[in-house]
């Protein structure tokens, strides 16, 4: 296999091959460099790069690999940390000239248990200013292109993570989701994004201890690839009231279930958000191809009333406990 497709390679295929011995962590780090350098300006998905941390901790990464020694599931693993969230030694400027200069001491609990699974990372990705919105666009770094046409957007605000998966820069990403952050991108980028339950990811640094709105999460290319990130930085923490005792194998196995035994409930617009005429089309066409393949498909009527204004209040709320000063 040549080099540069190994940044095309799934996560779980990488390890496999590092276990095997087919080729290194170090192999994988320069194929993601090379990649990033060839496409990473088209979509600006990656903001704080570190290619030479990255290099010295892939070759200690191929020598625990060499010794049958690996640190964890994630050994050698190039990954991407939202720009939200402190990686050590990186810039976490949140998209915002107050924090151009800003670089974390210490990692995010979850980016620390990435770490400690073995992944290496790489880079921190883009996203709106202070997260806020539906893009990644800010003044430090710029705006994040759509992978499919740069000159449309990439969702936010985990954006940067989604872009970067979609052409092969990163096997795997961080995220976060207060209204929608995993799952805009993901379904913009044609990736996989996962907003969890509170007490899954915990997340000690919660700017309202007791507030479920904003959840840590993967962002992988796959299911299967975004299961085995999510083994890794799921987990109770005494620092976050919300998270729970769960078993280490909580997502060890899915089980999969036949589509003919699916009862699914559709709604185009959630009770009266304004979706354009050409995408209900489209989205038509998907339910109706859908439909053939499962017990029960039906539309159902949300009638969720003020729901964008309950969720602006609960929002702002969040963002005055964070940013307020």
């Amino acid at each position: 296999m040549s080099t540069s497709s190994l940044a095309e390679l799934p996560a779980r295929d990488l390890v496999a091959g590092f276990a095997a011995r087919r080729f290194t962590p170090s192999d994988v780090v320069e194929a993601c460099l090379a990649r990033i350098a060839d496409l990473g300006p088209s979509i600006n998905a990656l903001t704080a790069i570190d290619a030479e941390g990255a290099r010295v901790a892939a070759r200690a990464s191929d020598a625990r690999w060499a010794a049958g020694t690996p640190l964890g599931p994630l050994d050698g693993l190039p990954i991407g940390v939202k720009d939200l969230q402190d990686a050590a030694g990186f810039l976490t400027t949140h998209g915002s000239p107050r924090f151009r200069a800003n670089v974390a001491r210490a990692d995010l609990l979850m980016v620390s248990r990435l770490r400690a699974a073995g992944s290496i990372v790489l880079a921190k990705t883009n996203v709106p200013e202070f997260g806020a919105g539906g893009n990644s666009r800010n003044p430090v770094w710029g705006a994040t292109g759509n992978p499919f046409d740069p000159r449309l957007l990439a969702g936010g605000s985990s954006g940067g993570s989604a872009a970067a998966l979609a052409v092969d820069l990163l096997p795997l990403c961080t995220g976060s989701d207060t209204g929608g952050s995993l799952r805009l991108p993901a379904a913009l980028c044609g990736i996989v994004g996962y907003r969890p339950s509170a007490d899954v990811v915990a997340h000690p640094a919660r700017p309202l201890g007791w507030s479920t709105i904003s959840v840590l999460g993967p962002m992988a290319r796959d299911m299967d690839d975004l299961l085995l990130m999510l083994r890794v930085i799921q987990g109770q923490d005494p620092d976050d009231p919300l998270s729970s005792p769960a078993p280490a194998n909580r997502f060890a196995h899915v089980d999969a279930r036949p589509l003919g035994t699916l009862r699914v409930g559709y709604s185009e617009d959630f009770g009266g958000v304004p979706v354009d005429p050409g995408i209900r089309e489209t989205f038509r066409s998907r339910i109706a191809a859908i439909a053939p393949h499962v017990a029960e498909c039906r539309e159902i009527d949300m009638a969720l009333g003020d729901m964008d204004r309950t969720f602006d209040i609960l929002r702002a709320e969040s963002f005055l406990a964070a940013f307020g000063k």
